[in-house]
């Protein structure tokens, strides 16, 4: 069935509510994430530079696109209408802010202190909770820990689902795929008009603001709405991600005859692409995963590096930096990714302790002290009954599920 139906199509089977094959993937895309910033923009960035992988591990930076849209999925995936608002966002502090402020310090000695550059307090503050790519004016462009800003991002999102998940579970999925595509265009016109008219350090802020990457949300939560609604397309995980590598390769292959007009239009829709490419990685495994299928993405080591990525994703980019200051650039060499690939494995032993010894315990514990007057008293959480939306009987058994995290069961949350 390749076209988005109206209204959704009873299922004949429950949908899984974890889906391992999603936290596998989330590694990969954090991954992505670490490999751009080891090997750097260009110049003098980076740790290292092997020239198997340069300049197309550029296009890990954009992993945090595949971030913004599983977001968008996984909390649609699990959305319950009569959760209290409140206690999702009780749910999200809980999950995001404490191995965020345990590796900040980290962050603002690797960037700031060692580097032996001023600290703007005002600005480290603004990434303490959060908001820093809210204000154009902040010092330097992503302060405290430069990765943060796409949690700046999230909490946009965050802020946003109790409001717009029960209007979206309402709307019909054609609508809703006319909405997102919608959004994907304007955030392809944004970047246009802003590198078009501003200087270049406003247009930078507005393209990263958190406003231009709404569209990759909600292209996540159509996914999830039209996947619970029956919606499936025949598709083997093999063609989006071959599209993916083929797409790296025009962007970045230096030598393709580009003119100005087709090098500035790639430049200005990558985002979209690689959302849209995103998605169809994601709609390609989740429809395994539905039909029964087990893969190597359902292997428990990459689920648990999967469940660490998000620490991963936290601390890679000061590991780095401060080996850069310890022992210095490496030379521009294949042998490069000997050296990557130890300190990513480094990173993972240090991502499995902030796991298991800050992450899930503080999760835990805030958790379970959720405010009582948010939850009903069989201890679920409340709130008031939502109209009711066209929705299958397994999407109303997901819904109904005590204590579906969706960070817990294929986490979420952000790089770049």
């Amino acid at each position: 069935m390749p076209m988005l139906t109206d209204g959704p199509r009873a299922e004949a089977t429950a949908m899984p509510k974890r889906l391992d094959s999603l936290t596998s993937l989330r590694f990969f895309a954090a991954f992505a994430v670490f490999a751009h910033h080891f090997t750097g923009l260009g110049g003098q960035t980076g740790f290292g530079r092997a020239p198997a992988i340069f300049p197309f591990s550029g296009i890990g930076g954009h992993g945090v696109t595949f971030f913004f849209v599983l977001s968008g999925f996984l909390m649609m995936w699990v959305f319950k209408p009569r959760e209290h608002p409140f206690v999702f966002y009780w749910r999200r502090i809980g999950r995001i802010w404490p191995v965020h402020l345990v590796v900040l310090p980290a962050a603002v000695y690797a960037f700031s202190i060692a580097a032996g550059k001023d600290i703007d307090w005002p600005s480290v503050i603004s990434s303490v909770f959060l908001v820093q790519t809210w204000f154009p004016n902040v010092t330097p462009t992503l302060p405290g820990n430069p990765v943060t800003w796409t949690l700046s991002v999230e909490l946009l999102f965050y802020a946003l689902f109790p409001l717009i998940a029960p209007v979206a579970a309402r709307m019909r999925t054609r609508r809703l795929a006319l909405t997102a595509a919608a959004g994907l265009t304007a955030m392809w016109a944004v970047n246009w008009i802003a590198d078009a008219n501003l200087e270049p350090a406003m247009a930078r802020w507005v393209m990263r603001h958190p406003l231009v990457y709404l569209p990759e949300f909600m292209l996540g939560m159509t996914l999830a709405l039209a996947v619970k609604r029956g919606w499936r397309l025949p598709l083997r995980p093999i063609v989006p991600i071959a599209g993916l590598l083929l797409y790296v390769y025009v962007y970045y292959q230096q030598r393709w005859p580009y003119s100005d007009l087709v090098a500035h239009q790639l430049e200005f829709t990558i985002r979209p692409t690689v959302a849209v490419l995103a998605a169809l990685i994601m709609l390609a495994f989740v429809q395994r995963e539905i039909a029964g299928h087990r893969g190597v993405l359902n292997h428990r080591l990459l689920v648990m590096l999967g469940l660490w990525s998000y620490s991963f994703y936290l601390i890679h980019h000061t590991i780095s930096r401060l080996a850069t200051y310890e022992w210095g650039r490496m030379p521009s060499s294949n042998a490069v990714l000997f050296t990557m690939i130890g300190m990513a494995v480094v990173t993972n032993v240090i991502c499995w302790g902030l796991f298991t010894w800050v992450e899930e315990p503080a999760e835990k514990w805030w958790r379970e002290h959720t405010p009582k007057r948010w939850l009903n008293r069989g201890g679920e959480t409340g709130g008031r009954a939502l109209p009711p939306a066209p929705r299958t009987a397994s999407a109303a058994a997901s819904a109904s599920d005590p204590d579906p995290d969706p960070d817990r069961r294929a986490p979420a949350r952000a790089p770049a």
